[in-house]
Formats: structure tokens, C-alpha cells, sequence
């Protein structure tokens, strides 16, 4: 009971940080909390609760609208899902690194950031299909990099509350 508790608050943190979202009128691409929220999650439950908590985000994204603007549906906007995918496999590599102490002190900075880049493999990928192909960095990559950055400083900072979260779950009998 404690680990699907733990899970479904990281997909319920998740779904409240994807409300954050401001569209930008030159990419089809939001800028959304989502991305900070799978950062914490990662780092905070680790590779395998981690990666299960973004699975069940993506699956129930696919029946409630839980995703950036309000949407639902795993292809809700076909040219910006693809990193609603990238999530699960950042959140295992993050949460994969922090268990091999990359939790601590400066190298939090370095899985969050390893784990943001993988976030956009699939996310650009995607996004390809959509855009002409010389515009994907343009429109899905660059804009973002300020932001991301601030969005990973931001989630090593409050790190060590989410573990006390965990730690208060973890306890409840």
C-alpha cells in the first residue's frame, strides 16, 4: 500500500506541475512543470517506482485530462507527446543514478541533466513528423534549455523534502 501511495503522489505531483503550462505561439511545444516533476520523481523514488510512476501518468493521461492544458489521450497533440514518453525512461536513469549516490552534492545537477536529455530523444523524435526537419532543435530543443536548467536547479534544491516525504510515507504502518 505504501509504494502505490508513494507512486500515485508522484503521478498526482506530476499531473499539478503539467497545469503550469504557458504555450509558446511559435512551437507547437508547451512550456509545462511537467519536466521538473519528473525530475523529482526520478531522484526521489528511485529507477524502478520512479519509471512505474511515470507509466501510470502516461496511461492515465490516456483517460483523464491530466496532461498540459487540460488534454487527455496518449496522442492528445502528436507533435509534442513523444516527451509524455521520454519521461519514463528519464525518471529510470535519473532515479538509476541517484542510487549510485548521484543524490548527493553536486552530481544531483548531472543525473537531472542526463535525465532531461533523454527526456527529449523521443520528444524530438516526434516532433520531427510535424515540423520541417531543419526547424526540430528550433522548435523543440533550444527555447527550452534556459528554462530546463532553472526546472533542475530548482528540483536538486527541494530534493531533500521530497525524501523526507517519502521517508513520512515509508513509515506510515
Amino acid at each position: 500500500m505504501r509504494e502505490l501511495t508513494l507512486i500515485l503522489s508522484f503521478v498526482g505531483f506530476t499531473s499539478l506541475m503539467a497545469r503550469v503550462s504557458i504555450p509558446l505561439m511559435f512551437t507547437p511545444v508547451p512550456l509545462t512543470g511537467q519536466t521538473l516533476a519528473v525530475l523529482l520523481t526520478g531522484a526521489a523514488l528511485g529507477s524502478r517506482r520512479g519509471s512505474i510512476a511515470m507509466v501510470v501518468y502516461l496511461i492515465a493521461g490516456s483517460w483523464l485530462p491530466i496532461y498540459s492544458g487540460g488534454s487527455m489521450g496518449l496522442f492528445w497533440n502528436l507533435a509534442s507527446g513523444g516527451y509524455i514518453l521520454g519521461f519514463i525512461p528519464a525518471a529510470y536513469v535519473i532515479g538509476y543514478l541517484c542510487e549510485r549516490g548521484w543524490d548527493r552534492k553536486f552530481l544531483i545537477i548531472f543525473a537531472m541533466l542526463i535525465g532531461n536529455t533523454i527526456l527529449y530523444i523521443p520528444g524530438l523524435i516526434q516532433l520531427s513528423f510535424f515540423v520541417p526537419s531543419d526547424a526540430t532543435l528550433e522548435l523543440g530543443l533550444y527555447p527550452f534549455i534556459p528554462g530546463d536548467l532553472l526546472k533542475l536547479s530548482i528540483a536538486s534544491i527541494i530534493l531533500p523534502t521530497a525524501w523526507g516525504l517519502v521517508n513520512r510515507v515509508k513509515g506510515i504502518n
